[in-house]
């Protein structure tokens, strides 16, 4: 308990977002509607399905994860971490009946909404972890922890998808904890991360890249065990509806952005479109982004070890390869947006003028991303351009930033760090 203090003096600002967003969000979906002239709460619809999955698990009714009403096209870790406050609810006796106008205001958003918001936090956290490690200061993390908590609405308070968050936030704590040498317990949280959200594999040919190839089995192993073992069971319990959701992953093009590569995908009728096969496209696309930039990464941390340049650079490389999903992505929803701003923020903080140019697009291109144009070409380019503009601004120069102390090749921070 007496390290607990410390810890969170140090981590202040990420508590202090997380908290505020709460707040806010909970005051905006409930009273705030009101304003406006609305009668029912304004809610993620998302969180309602993936919260019968939870129930599911919670009931051992393993089988029906993937069956309707669920929609679950993630692995089972999004479920999994839903599991807690789906006890709760069902110790409560709440339902989980839809909001909307014949569920205006549901009691369960008062449980749910501060636990997923909470939850989701933890991405701050670790961007503020790595960002102490890159050297930046107190003022330039609390601004990195607001601008990542007005981003993180979108995914929590728009959509309710608390998974992305919490992969990416396992995602980021394993790179972590690779720069401080500590490689099994990187692929362990790697691993976690896949099995809550796999979209973070488009990272992962990145992270192989700086790691001796000698180690690679032992990390794969590692980084694919969480994910296979609960998809395994979720398979074996129901194996024609997990492989179904998990393969084809169908989106709606009359709920959400159809793009340019729609005509491509597969049509599975009723509006329903094969998201999963293209997706093959960013993942290609991915491996050469590691191509591109792996050796170099490599040399420089056997040069050097693991310095604030070299782990800006490969936070930088991470976000463009999780920018791909949206480059090639047939039907395409606001917050697929959010991954690259949490992780471009990152290497962004190391520098004032590029952190708040950055802070300030990213917040733009959040709520950009909620206008509903439909047709296939002008959302889409907006969202490609914001992205592109939200790199361009994160970009690690060749010379590296000033930084605040200097990192040995074992991945020692200039103050000490626990996290």
């Amino acid at each position: 308990m007496p390290a607990l203090v410390p810890w969170l003096a140090r981590r202040r600002w990420p508590l202090a977002a997380t908290a505020g967003l709460i707040v806010v969000g909970m005051v905006t979906t409930t009273w705030g509607v009101r304003l406006f002239g609305r009668l029912h709460w304004a809610l993620p619809d998302d969180l309602w399905l993936t919260l019968v999955a939870a129930q599911r698990l919670w009931h051992g009714n393993v089988g029906g994860l993937y069956t309707p009403p669920t929609e679950l096209v993630s692995f089972p870790g999004a479920a999994i971490i839903l599991v807690p406050v789906a006890a709760v609810i069902d110790a409560a006796g709440l339902s989980l009946r839809l909001p909307g106008p014949q569920n205006a205001h549901p009691g369960v958003w008062l449980l749910a909404g501060p636990y997923e918001i909470a939850i989701a936090g933890l991405v701050l956290f670790a961007a503020d972890a790595i960002a102490e490690r890159l050297g930046a200061s107190g003022p330039k993390r609390l601004v990195l922890a607001a601008a990542g908590a007005v981003a993180l609405w979108g995914v929590t308070l728009r959509f309710g998808h608390p998974e992305d968050a919490v992969a990416v936030g396992l995602f980021l704590y394993g790179i972590l904890a690779l720069a401080r040498s500590r490689t099994r317990r990187s692929a362990w949280l790697i691993g976690a991360s896949v099995a809550v959200q796999p979209l973070v594999l488009l990272a992962l040919p990145l992270v192989l890249m700086v790691i001796e190839p000698r180690r690679w089995a032992g990390f794969l192993a590692r980084a694919a065990a969480p994910g296979a073992l609960a998809l395994g069971i979720a398979a074996a319990a129901n194996w024609r509806a997990t492989v179904h959701a998990i393969t084809s992953q169908p989106n709606s093009l009359t709920v959400n952005h159809p793009t340019p590569w729609t005509s491509l995908a597969a049509h599975l009728g009723g509006g329903m479109v094969a998201a999963g096969p293209a997706r093959a496209l960013a993942i290609l696309a991915a491996c050469g982004c590691a191509a591109a930039a792996g050796r170099r990464g490599r040399a420089a941390v056997r040069a050097a070890g693991w310095s604030p340049e070299t782990l800006a650079r490969l936070l930088w490389w991470v976000a463009v390869a999780l920018a791909l999903r949206s480059v090639f992505e047939p039907v395409m929803v606001a917050y697929y947006v959010w991954p690259v701003l949490a992780v471009a923020l990152i290497p962004a903080s190391r520098s004032w003028p590029r952190l708040l140019a950055a802070a300030v697009a990213a917040a733009a291109l959040t709520f950009a991303a909620q206008l509903p144009w439909r047709d296939p070409w002008s959302w889409w380019l907006l969202m490609i351009t914001g992205l592109t503009l939200v790199l361009w601004l994160a970009r690690v120069s060749p010379g590296g930033e000033p930084i605040a102390g200097t990192l040995s090749r074992r991945g020692t921070t200039p103050s000490p760090t626990h996290d």
